[in-house]
């Protein structure tokens, strides 16, 4: 008999790390899987950032810290606010969690009653939409298309708010498409919302600095929006700190007040070793990271020429992020080997178990006609694994 709650019942397993899970299971069967599925830089974490871990350990970092964060740490985010977003935030609007993730879920406990409805640009973060819904809300899905490379224009907006719209959620860059908003477009939307003051905005910037385009833009820029938006960052991606879990928010006091209550009651205050450490990470200039960025934007350019070559897979030029987000449903309705796929689902599946590569169905980001290619890898795994790719689906 299942006595758990219909909580956990119905709440979905995250596909990424289902399909991570997957790969790992048939690589311990002997089989060869290169893993294009999980959003991890394959770099190592920077050795400044590990020597201050180093030096903290040394110290005798060791016990309970602060629920939002260190003073020394906001101080370094209120810093990097100022220097790469010309962003103004004291300390009580800062608070610092374990790892974005459970930044975004403290937002949505805290934000949402019942029934409220959260707009989500397609695709979205994989995690948008539960994190919602295990508070209740109502994720509303806002279908966008490659050849728009796949953003949100303000029509579409205005067309999704309800009397029960009570936010927005969006990542820019964007995981899994890798789209970036221009200032221009996130103007669009602010003057959308001026006719709905009572909308708020989470923008999840936590791949800001892997950006091709040379320019970053934030919501909360705009002085009309800066009072309600909540400003979602960390160092996972860009420093190659995915396991190290430090995310953190800017937001108004009140809300970041809040924050601070949930958090004191489900995980306290973040690890003290990798907080001592994040300091050190964002007190640096960012071009002591560029070198990830610019290995980033070669694979980028090496990936989308293969797949180019791969018939049925129709792609866009990502600005941002390590994803490729192409278009599979040219495929849908074949039989390859006996194995039908009817859906990005079913190819994703097909990638798997006939060319050994692991990919992500789109339907977990909300578009069930492309699949997540993360080229977060070596650029021989790379070669090797559209070379799989293109081999299986001929």
């Amino acid at each position: 008999m299942n006595q758990l709650s219909d909580r956990i019942n119905n709440l979905s397993t995250s596909a990424t790390l289902a399909m991570a899970a997957k790969a790992r299971e048939l690589r311990a069967e002997g089989k060869d899987i290169i893993g294009l599925s999980l959003g991890e830089p394959d770099f190592n974490t920077p050795d400044f950032v590990k020597e201050a871990a180093i030096k903290a350990v040394n110290e005798n970092y060791n016990s309970y810290t602060p629920v939002d964060g260190y003073v020394e740490l906001k101080d370094a985010i209120i810093t990097k606010f100022k220097r790469d977003n010309d962003l103004e935030y004291s300390r009580p609007q800062i608070v610092v969690s374990t790892g974005a993730k459970q930044s975004l879920f403290n937002i949505a406990s805290v934000m949402l009653n019942p029934g409220d409805e959260v707009i989500l640009p397609c695709p979205y973060w994989v995690s948008y939409s539960d994190i919602i819904k295990l508070n209740e809300g109502v994720p509303v899905e806002v279908k966008t298309d490659i050849k728009n490379d796949f953003k949100m224009t303000a029509d579409q907006l205005k067309a999704a708010i309800t009397p029960k719209t009570k936010m927005l959620w969006y990542s820019s860059p964007c995981n899994p498409s890798g789209s970036v908003y221009s200032k221009d477009e996130l103007r669009a939307l602010a003057n959308v919302l001026q006719e709905h003051p009572n909308i708020y905005v989470v923008s999840d910037e936590i791949y800001e600095h892997i950006n091709f385009i040379g320019g970053h833009h934030s919501m909360a820029q705009f002085d009309d929006m800066y009072h309600r938006t909540i400003t979602v960052n960390g160092v996972s991606k860009a420093f190659a700190m995915t396991g190290w879990r430090i995310g953190y928010i800017g937001a108004p006091d009140w809300i970041g007040r809040a924050c601070n209550k949930i958090q004191g009651q489900v995980t306290s205050g973040a690890n003290c070793i990798a907080q001592r450490a994040v300091i050190s990470a964002l007190e640096a200039d960012p071009v002591r990271i560029q070198y990830m960025v610019d290995e980033f934007k070669e694979r980028r350019k090496l990936i989308l020429g293969l797949l180019n070559d791969v018939d049925g897979f129709e792609t866009n030029e990502p600005e941002g992020a390590f994803y490729v987000f192409p278009n599979v449903s040219a495929h849908f309705g074949k039989t390859i080997d006996g194995n039908t796929i009817n859906n990005a689902s079913d190819m994703a599946m097909f990638l798997l178990e006939n060319a050994n590569v692991a990919t992500v169905t789109g339907e977990a980001f909300g578009n069930p006609n492309c699949i997540r290619i993360s080229y977060a890898a070596s650029q021989e795994q790379i070669i090797e694994a559209i070379k799989r790719i293109k081999a299986a689906l001929s």
